[in-house]
């Protein structure tokens, strides 16, 4: 795949970048070598303000920052923006925190253990790897990027190919804000040459958030190099709807988690399970607000839904659909490419949807979702149960004892009650199956990419 933005709301090339060759791979990880040692003798005070003048850039550049992420994957120009904001927001909070999260962690009782004084410390581990994904240019980089400087960690990034001008942004923010050079930097390389990086004897650990192979196959190098590695991949999220349910809420969320980001979201909804009692209402509800969403130019303020990012990806979703219709799933609504420039594609709604279909199983990547009655409360949890996957979930009930039940059975990194899946900073993020390994964001996320080193005096 080359390294080129590629307008997916026209299908025309907007600009191509050559890779980097070996040479400027090597001279990038050196810089990154120093800037460690550099970084990790900081304090806190020192890091903390340089990530908010970096956020007070983020801020300050968030309308060109958000028409770039709109040009290169397609998402609204509002959600973009929205996105943008929330990075610099995500940074504040860990300029805030981080010193407070990586305290030193004192032994109640040091006798215990025979010693006058006993305590844990954290520490950074030095250049750590980022495999980041088109879906959210800024905010997945930001999540680790700003957890992992404020530990005194340095960070390599390996953007997705489709979107080479957010990684060139971030490539520069850093240093502008006043980290020493070398703290932060964008590496264009093709996925095929990823490998060699993990396998660096400077780097020391890997993150990735993408497809599950990927996941796999960048564990099994980074296993090979005894090297830590978190991995946040793919989601096929339950909605699960109970009788006691605010129905009409439900369905608003519903209709918003997904297609939240022209549906293209790990963290989006995709699996309707809705109990016999409200289906007909739920449905119907569904189906309307679905066919209300405005599909069209992503850079007009008005639009709600944009183009998929890649042909690829439209055609993989027109496949999905053609499959579980041929094996008796039935269509409520879009289904097909939308005009004839750009990779649109319709929001859609599938009822009836089978084992035997793809769609049961594999994750969709854009607005399409499946609707499953049942008929109790433990159909529900075992149909959301029965996949690979274990991201996050959404429950609506308002029953204390079914909201109890479903929390403690569902098999998910995360369960909102009566609301949407969405990341927070003060939350962890990150899934189980699957769904992936470690946990991103809050004290979790930046402890991640620490030595929790033990310290015994006597």
């Amino acid at each position: 795949m080359p390294i080129a933005t590629v307008n997916p709301a026209t299908g025309e090339l907007v600009e191509e970048f050559a890779p980097l060759t070996k040479d400027q791979v090597n001279r990038r990880l050196a810089r990154a070598e120093l800037a460690a040692a550099t970084l990790r003798a900081t304090g806190f005070d020192t890091r903390a303000g340089w990530m908010r003048a970096a956020a007070d850039l983020v801020e300050t550049e968030a309308a060109q920052t958000a028409r770039r992420l709109t040009i290169e994957m397609g998402k609204p120009i509002a959600q973009a923006r929205a996105e943008v904001l929330k990075c610099a927001h995500a940074m504040r909070f860990y300029a805030d925190n981080a010193e407070s999260l990586l305290a030193d962690q004192p032994l109640a009782d040091p006798g215990a253990v025979r010693a006058s004084a006993a305590y844990t410390s954290y520490e950074p581990l030095g250049i750590v790897l980022a495999v980041m994904p088109w879906n959210y240019p800024m905010w997945q980089v930001i999540r680790f990027a700003a957890p992992a400087l404020m530990a005194g960690n340095v960070g390599l990034l390996k953007h997705a190919s489709n979107v080479p001008q957010s990684a060139l942004y971030l490539d520069t923010l850093f240093e502008r804000a006043g980290f020493p050079e070398g703290s932060f930097q964008t590496l264009l390389i093709g996925a095929a040459h990823v490998e060699d990086v993990v396998r660096d004897r400077r780097v020391a650990a890997v993150t990735l958030t993408g497809s599950e192979p990927a996941g796999r196959s960048i564990a099994a190098v980074a296993g090979s190099e005894v090297k830590k590695a978190v991995l946040e991949l793919g989601g096929s999220d339950p909605f699960i709807v109970l009788p006691s349910a605010d129905v009409p809420a439900a369905a608003r969320t519903a209709v918003a988690t997904r297609t939240m980001n022209n549906g293209q979201s790990c963290i989006a909804a995709k699996r309707f399970i809705v109990h016999t009692e409200v289906y007909e209402e739920f449905v119907e509800a569904f189906v309307a607000g679905t066919k209300a969403l405005r599909v069209g130019d992503p850079l007009d303020e008005e639009t709600e839904i944009g183009p998929i990012a890649t042909e690829s990806g439209r055609r993989e979703l027109a496949e999905l659909v053609d499959d579980a219709v041929a094996k008796g799933a039935v269509l409520r609504c879009g289904g097909s490419a939308v005009g004839t420039e750009g990779w649109f594609f319709e929001p859609t709604v599938l009822e009836e949807v089978t084992a035997e279909m793809r769609l049961y199983r594999e994750e969709a990547f854009g607005p399409l979702a499946a609707v499953h009655r049942v008929d109790g409360i433990e159909q529900a949890a075992a149909l959301a149960n029965d996949t690979s996957f274990g991201l996050s979930s959404s429950v609506w009930t308002t029953d204390p004892d079914e909201e109890r039940y479903l929390i403690s059975r569902l098999e998910a990194g995360a369960v909102f009650v009566n609301g949407m899946s969405v990341s927070f900073p003060e939350l962890p993020f990150g899934g189980v199956k699957d769904s992936g390994i470690g946990r991103e964001l809050a004290a979790e996320g930046i402890r991640e990419f620490c030595n929790l080193k033990t310290v015994w005096k006597g």
